[in-house]
């Protein structure tokens, strides 16, 4: 039987900083937002593990300026590069296997705090936040010289004893919004602009596959529901992402099962069930596959 775990680490933001940053200070779990450095906030994660695959209940935004720090954010993986701003919703799936020397800023948050100043949904607002948009855009030296300087107002008030803290830091959160999607805007645009057929077919692929890997695991369905054969879809999404949709598919899917094994205290037999796998021999054969150890001996290495 697998040792006991803390379920759902990523609930609060105080078990995401003990279990994830490995910062022992006693924190609230009621906090509602979390700012910082990444040099800070990274200097004690294990490089062995990285940030392991998991959902957060709260949103992401960060800047990276240097250092080395790989993603998947749900069907994507790539590294990062200076100036690159990652945005995370709640409930995405996210982790990194490589992490390294990292120097930048970032901030947890939960919709509830900013909720106050929103006049619809946090994604209807800021389009970013939306499951399907473009999360990671490439920003100039200007624009990162500006996120910087909202970052550096957060982190100063976060640090400052003040009876008006949370008015104040909430204001300055959504200035920090309402600035990158000032940037966002022209970069998303661009991106989608220089999109050729193969690259909009391969995206269209990704956010299906985010919505339906639990369900739908033949190629020739998604090809079917974007009305191209599965060879044309296997030739732009290699072309695009260098790795074939059969192999996004068991990148999802192997994400999600990190997600279960390394939050949860389920069986591996529910896990298997949940993630619809024929059964737990099944399940097991397809982790030791991909990650070289079986699901009860990766869930004792996180």
């Amino acid at each position: 039987m697998s040792k006991p775990k803390e379920i759902l680490i990523i609930e609060n933001l105080a078990a995401f900083e003990k279990v994830v940053n490995r910062d022992q200070q006693p924190y609230d779990i009621n906090l509602m937002v979390m700012p910082g450095t990444l040099e800070d906030k990274h200097k004690d994660v294990d490089p062995e593990i990285g940030i392991p695959a998991l959902r957060r209940k709260f949103n992401l935004i960060y800047l990276i300026l240097g250092g080395v720090h790989d993603v998947h954010l749900g069907a994507d993986y790539r590294y990062l590069k200076p100036n690159d701003l990652v945005i995370v919703p709640e409930n995405f799936v996210y982790a990194s296997s490589n992490v390294h020397s990292c120097t930048g800023f970032c901030i947890h948050f939960k919709t509830e705090f900013i909720q106050p100043l929103l006049k619809g949904s946090l994604a209807e607002e800021f389009p970013f936040f939306d499951m399907e948009a473009n999360h990671i855009v490439n920003v100039t030296a200007e624009e990162s010289t500006r996120i910087q300087e909202a970052f550096q107002n957060i982190i100063r008030e976060y640090n400052r004893f003040s009876p008006e803290k949370d008015y104040i830091l909430r204001n300055y959160i959504h200035i920090l919004l309402l600035l990158v999607r000032e940037i966002y805007r022209p970069h998303s645009k661009k991106i989608d602009e220089n999109a050729t057929r193969s690259m909009r077919l391969a995206n269209q692929f990704k956010r299906l596959l985010e919505k339906q890997f639990m369900e739908t695991r033949e190629v020739k369905k998604y090809a079917a529901q974007l009305h191209v054969t599965p060879k044309y879809l296997a030739e732009a999404v290699k072309e695009t992402t260098g790795k074939s949709p059969r192999d996004l598919i068991n990148d999802v899917l192997l994400l999600e099962c990190k997600v279960q094994l390394g939050s949860t205290n389920k069986s591996i037999t529910e896990i298997a069930h949940e993630l619809q796998f024929e059964d737990q021999a099944h399940f097991s054969r397809f982790v030791k596959q991909h990650t070289g150890l079986t699901p009860t001996d990766w869930r004792k290495k996180v």
